[in-house]
């Protein structure tokens, strides 16, 4: 590979950011080869125009309003791309204030962002990718979800070269998922089907989830395909498409919290109730989550 162009940019936001569940979600869902949590950072491998980046995003000290980040770049006409995507990572571009005033109204939620104001939705460097992983977590362990996104990596992802760690590949494209041979994938039948269903449908185009697609026209699309229920839409319009109202109402660990702050666990019952917090009903599941102790809370060690 030719030499990396290194760009040390700092990428501003408003603050507060509160990191741990942000970084703490990035880390414990981090695909191996393809992301990491080396040296303080943050580190992902990158899709761009001109060839493959790596991107480390490192959080600021405490009251900093700026994340600082490392890009190696085949082109450099990649950065401003680049750039775009971190942010989109780490949701810089959220107004905490706003959010923060917002879902503080509700006297439930008002101890919960008085103690950790600031929270961000975990993003995405790549929809589609987010999309695949998605459906390979259906109703299995985080660990095991990462297991079975690292073998499709290490069979048929792209081989990156990182000067700097320990990232091997790019997230395979749907074209070449789509392609591979079914036998591969150690998944129970419906949730094998459900996968390919998806790669062909990201291949095709049936389901777009480029960047700039409008998020009710992709969730509406993913919703279609067979074996994609309500929460893998709600995820992927969530955390890859940037609907900030996305609610994941039969989420387990939204469900838990739920019943610990004396809120309505059914899905339907607490959907009636999140109306109050709507348009920002995904930041609202963040701090629903952050009650549990699982380590998408706490920043990696």
């Amino acid at each position: 590979m030719a030499a990396w162009t290194i760009l040390t940019p700092d990428l501003g936001h408003r603050v507060p950011l509160l990191p741990d569940n942000l970084f703490g979600h990035l880390v414990a869902t981090a695909v191996p080869g393809v992301e990491e949590w080396r040296e303080g950072a943050y580190r992902c491998t990158l899709r761009l125009p001109g060839g493959p980046g790596i991107a480390a995003l490192r959080p600021g000290p405490s009251g900093a309003s700026y994340v600082r980040a490392t890009l190696h770049l085949t082109d450099p006409a990649d950065a401003d791309n680049a750039v775009a995507v971190c942010r989109r990572i780490l949701d810089l571009d959220a107004d905490p204030a706003v959010i923060d005033t917002a879902l503080a109204a509700d006297p439930v939620l008002a101890p919960l962002v008085a103690t950790a104001p600031g929270r961000r939705v975990p993003g995405t460097a790549d929809a589609e990718q987010f999309a695949v992983r998605a459906v390979l977590g259906q109703q299995v362990s985080t660990a095991a979800a990462r297991t079975h996104a690292a073998r499709l990596v290490a069979a048929h992802g792209d081989p990156v070269e990182d000067p700097a760690g320990g990232l091997t590949h790019l997230f395979p494209r749907p074209a070449r998922l789509a392609a591979m041979d079914p036998g591969l994938l150690a998944l129970p039948g419906a949730r094998r089907a459900a996968v390919l269903g998806l790669v062909r449908a990201l291949a095709d185009g049936s389901v777009d989830l480029s960047p700039g697609a409008d998020p009710a026209t992709a969730a509406a699309q993913l919703a279609i395909l067979p074996g994609i229920g309500p929460w893998t839409v709600g995820s992927v319009a969530m955390r890859a498409l940037g609907d900030r109202d996305a609610f994941l109402a039969g989420d387990l660990g939204v469900r838990l919290a739920a019943q610990r702050l004396g809120l309505p666990a059914t899905p339907g019952a607490l959907t009636r109730r999140a109306d109050i917090w709507r348009p920002w009903r995904a930041y609202a599941v963040q701090h629903l989550w952050a009650t549990g102790d699982h380590q998408v809370n706490r920043m990696p060690s």
